[in-house]
């Protein structure tokens, strides 16, 4: 089993906190109208919008609200005019930072993105100037308190995934892009609870932080550029020290 991400628990966190304010739901509508209006309303032939659609739904949206979203998207071209722009570059203490945006103003976007980076002693950079320090996965969270280790251990090996990390209160499974579907599929017909199930960007080392006052301000800028309404994702190979995060809590 891969070790702990403190930085990993603590945005999961906020991802619930988000998800209250409904925040998460603005991006999530557009995730479901992008991908049905590319691939179509066929959630069993569109596996994007199947996954969105199950995001929207783990966050409890409205089927109403689903539904409106889906037939905007595959039925009115000039209502769902996004386009998928990546961003990245390097935020305080030169932390890797990779941004996924859908956005209808390129221009609007980027210069909210600098902006961002540029109050933070960031700097943007070129494309794939950071992107190639993370790998594409598939990756489903999973409560302990539904499941124990041995028993996931035993379950992720048969259906084919790659990893298992400790998130704290959760277990992280990791799979490849292509294995994501049938390892999902796998956990669910044995009954395992999936607190969320998404594809990301994991970084292939990660930087420590040690310091309470730099991890404060990385914190606060990846929640700036989360915050902006053309970002869908945010990834970045920060983490935080054991010491500074009890010092933080």
């Amino acid at each position: 089993m891969s070790g702990h991400s403190k930085w990993s628990s603590i945005k999961h966190k906020k991802a619930a906190v988000d998800a209250k304010r409904g925040k998460i739901f603005t991006k999530l509508i557009r995730e479901i109208t992008v991908a049905a209006k590319q691939g179509g309303d066929d959630l069993e032939a569109n596996p994007r919008l199947r996954l969105a659609v199950n995001s929207a739904r783990a966050q409890n949206m409205p089927n109403d609200t689903i539904k409106r979203a889906i037939t905007k998207g595959a039925g009115d071209a000039d209502g769902a005019d996004y386009e998928e722009v990546i961003y990245e570059g390097y935020g305080p203490n030169n932390v890797a930072v990779v941004i996924e945006t859908l956005t209808d103003n390129r221009n609007r976007t980027v210069a909210s993105l600098r902006f961002a980076f540029q109050k933070y002693n960031g700097n943007m950079g070129a494309t794939n100037s950071v992107q190639y320090m993370f790998d594409r996965k598939g990756t489903l969270l999973v409560s302990k308190e539904t499941i124990d280790e041995e028993t996931l251990t035993d379950y992720i090996l048969e259906a084919g995934a790659e990893d298992l990390e400790d998130q704290g209160d959760h277990f992280l499974v990791i799979s490849s892009l292509e294995s994501f579907e049938a390892v999902k599929t796998f956990l669910e017909q044995k009954d395992v609870a999936l607190a969320s199930a998404d594809l990301q960007r994991l970084p292939q080392t990660r930087v420590v932080i040690d310091n309470r006052e730099d991890a404060e301000k990385i914190i606060t800028f990846l929640e700036v550029l989360e915050d902006d309404d053309d970002v869908q994702n945010v990834f970045s190979n920060f983490d935080i020290d054991e010491a500074v995060l009890m010092e933080m809590a």
